[in-house]
C-alpha cells in the first residue's frame, strides 16, 4: 500500500504497543487488546481517517501474513502431528514410561528443561514439541501449566540465541554482516559470552528446578497445583479436566512418540541444510545454516514427520486411516487460537515498523543522540533493546534495528572497545523484552505448548525474568567498566545466586509437598 506520508510520529509511535500491552494485562484478554492496539496505530498513521485506518490495518495484516505464511503452515502441520501422535497413544505411552522413570517433581522439571535445551534448532519448534512431549509427565507430578510454560519459554529463545546452528544464529549473523561488523557467523559465536541474559536465564532455570523455588504469582499457581491438584489456576478447587480430551489408542508404544519427534528434528536439520545450499549450492553443511530459509525448513521437516507417522500408525492399525485424517483436521483446528494471536501480533509489529510508525527508529534515535558516560553504553543498549522487544513483541525485529545502530555508536575510537559488549547487550535485551512481552510470538507459543492461559503465563513469568534481567543490567555496567566478559559473567551469576537466596528466605511461597508424590502411581 502506498504510504500516506513519510513522517516522524515521535512519541505517538509508542502508543499502539503500550495500549495493547496495558489492555491485555488489565482485561486478561489478548485478542481484543491487540485489535485495539492495531487500530489505534493505524488511526495515528492515517491521521484520524477511519477509512484509511481500516485499509491500513488489513494491508499490514496481509503483508505480514504473506511474509510469515510458512510459519502458519508449520504450526498447522505440527498441530496435526501432535494430535495424531496423541490419538495413536504415543504421548500416553511415553507419559506412562516417563512417570515410572521420573520419580520426583524435580526430575520432571529438569527433564523438561534439558529437553528444551537439546532442541535448539528453532524456538517455535522448541515450545510446541517440548510442551507436547513433557505435558503428561509434568501433569502427573502436579507441575502447574504456568510453571511448564515458563520452563518452555526460558529454554526456547535463550538457548536458540546462543546456538550457532539455529534459525536465530542464522538471522543474527545476517544482521551483523549487514551492519559491517565482520563475518556474521564468527562474530555471532564471539558474542555468546556477552549475552548475559541468555546465560543467566538458563542458569536460573536450573536453580529453580533443583530447589523448587517458587515466588511471586508463580508461587500461587504452584501451591494450588500441589495442594489442590488444580494445574490451571492460582486458586480454587481441584480441577483435573484436560484440554481437548480425545479418544486414545491402547496400542501405542513409546516409539510411536519418539520416532516422529526424531524424524521431525533430523528432517528439519537436513531441510535447513538443503534450503541453505549445502547440497549443490556451494555452501558447507555448517555455513548453510546461515543461508537457510528456516520457516520453509520447518514446514518440510514437519510434513516429512507427518508422512512417517502415517506409515508408522496406519499399517499397524494403531489408528485407522479415517482417524488419522480426522486427527489432521483436529490438529489444525487446535492451532486456530495461536493463528489468531500470531497474526495480530505480526500486524501490530508491522504497524510499528519503519514503513509505518517507525517505533524502533524513534527509540533508536533517542539513544543515538543521547550523551552519557561510555561505560554505561552496554547497560543502556540492554535497556533500550528490552523496551523495544517488549513493546513490539519481536526480538528479531529489535535486533535487526539496533545492531546497525550499536555498530555505528561504537565506530568512533572512544567507544570502539565496547563493540562486543554493546552488540551482546542488544541480543540479550531483545530476548528479555521478547521473553516478557504478551504480544511476542514465542510467549504465545509457550502458552500454546503448555496449554496454559496466555495472560497467566505472562504474569507469572515476568517476575522470574525480571530477576534475571536485573542481575544482567548490573553485569553490563561491570562489563562496560572492565571490558571483560568472563568477569561480568562471574559477577552476574554470583549476584543472581545472592538474590535468589534472599528471595528464598524472604519471599518464597510456603507450599506443603507432603502429599504431592503420593498421587503418582
Amino acid at each position: 500500500m502506498e504510504a500516506l506520508q513519510v513522517f516522524n510520529y515521535g512519541w505517538f509511535s509508542l502508543l499502539p504497543p503500550i495500549i495493547a500491552i496495558v489492555l491485555a494485562l488489565i482485561t486478561k484478554e489478548v485478542i481484543s487488546s491487540l485489535v485495539i492496539g492495531i487500530l489505534s496505530g493505524a488511526l495515528i498513521y492515517s491521521y484520524g481517517n477511519p477509512i484509511a485506518m481500516i485499509s491500513t490495518t488489513f494491508s499490514v495484516m496481509g503483508e505480514r501474513m504473506s511474509g510469515n505464511v510458512n510459519i502458519l503452515i508449520f504450526l498447522g502441520l505440527l498441530g496435526a502431528l501432535v494430535v495424531v501422535v496423541t490419538k495413536a497413544g504415543g504421548s500416553a505411552a511415553y507419559g506412562n514410561w516417563a512417570v515410572h522413570k521420573i520419580k520426583t517433581r524435580r526430575g520432571a522439571s529438569l527433564a523438561t528443561s534439558a529437553l528444551g535445551c537439546l532442541i535448539f534448532i528453532d524456538d517455535y519448534f522448541n515450545c510446541l514439541s517440548v510442551g507436547t512431549v513433557m505435558r503428561p509427565v509434568t501433569d502427573k507430578h502436579r507441575i502447574s501449566r504456568a510453571k511448564l510454560a515458563y520452563l518452555l519459554d526460558a529454554t526456547a529463545a535463550p538457548i536458540c540465541i546462543i546456538a550457532p546452528v539455529s534459525s536465530w544464529g542464522a538471522s543474527v549473523a545476517t544482521y551483523i554482516e549487514e551492519a559491517g561488523v565482520g563475518n556474521g557467523m564468527s562474530t555471532f559465536v564471539r558474542l555468546i559470552p556477552y549475552n548475559l541474559y541468555a546465560i543467566t536465564t538458563i542458569v536460573m532455570v536450573a536453580i529453580v528446578c533443583l530447589t523448587n523455588l517458587n515466588f511471586g504469582p508463580m508461587g500461587r499457581f504452584e501451591k494450588n497445583a500441589i495442594e489442590n491438584g488444580d494445574l490451571f489456576s492460582s486458586q480454587g478447587s481441584i480441577r483435573t479436566d484436560e484440554v481437548n480430551q480425545q479418544k486414545v489408542s491402547d496400542k501405542g508404544k513409546v516409539y510411536d512418540l519418539v520416532i516422529p519427534i526424531l524424524v521431525l528434528i533430523v528432517a528439519t536439520v537436513m531441510a535447513m541444510a538443503y534450503t541453505g545450499g549445502a547440497f549443490g549450492g556451494g555452501y558447507t553443511f555448517l555455513s548453510s545454516f546461515g543461508n537457510c530459509d528456516s520457516s520453509l525448513s520447518l514446514v518440510i521437516g514437519s510434513f516429512i514427520a507427518l508422512v512417517v507417522a502415517f506409515f508408522l500408525f496406519v499399517p499397524r492399525r494403531v489408528i485407522s486411516f479415517s482417524e488419522f485424517m480426522d486427527g489432521i483436521t483436529e490438529g489444525i483446528k487446535s492451532m486456530v487460537p495461536a493463528f489468531a494471536i500470531l497474526i495480530l501480533a505480526w500486524t501490530i509489529g508491522g504497524i510499528c515498523s519503519m514503513d509505518y510508525l517507525n517505533t524502533g527508529g524513534f527509540v533508536g534515535n533517542m539513544v543515538n543522540n543521547s550523551s552519557f558516560p561510555t561505560f554505561i553504553l552496554p547497560a543502556v543498549t540492554f535497556a533500550v533493546a528490552a523496551f523495544l522487544g517488549f513493546a513490539t513483541g519481536t526480538s528479531w525485529g529489535t535486533m535487526a534495528l539496533l545492531i546497525p545502530i550499536g555498530a555505528a555508536i561504537c565506530s568512533p575510537a572512544a567507544t570502539a572497545h565496547l563493540i562486543m559488549p554493546v552488540l551482546g547487550s542488544i541480543l540479550a535485551g531483545a530476548v528479555f523484552g521478547d521473553h516478557v512481552s504478551p504480544i511476542s510470538d514465542t510467549t504465545i507459543l509457550s502458552s500454546t505448548g503448555a496449554a496454559c492461559n496466555h495472560i497467566d503465563h505472562v504474569s507469572t513469568q515476568v517476575v522470574y525474568a525480571g530477576v534475571a534481567a536485573s542481575c544482567c543490567a548490573v553485569g553490563y555496567i561491570i562489563m562496560g567498566i572492565v571490558s571483560n566478559d568472563f568477569i561480568a559473567i562471574a559477577f552476574t551469576l554470583i549476584l543472581l545466586g545472592v538474590v535468589l537466596l534472599i528471595i528464598n528466605k524472604k519471599f518464597a511461597t510456603d507450599i506443603d509437598y507432603t502429599n504431592v508424590e503420593k498421587t503418582i502411581d
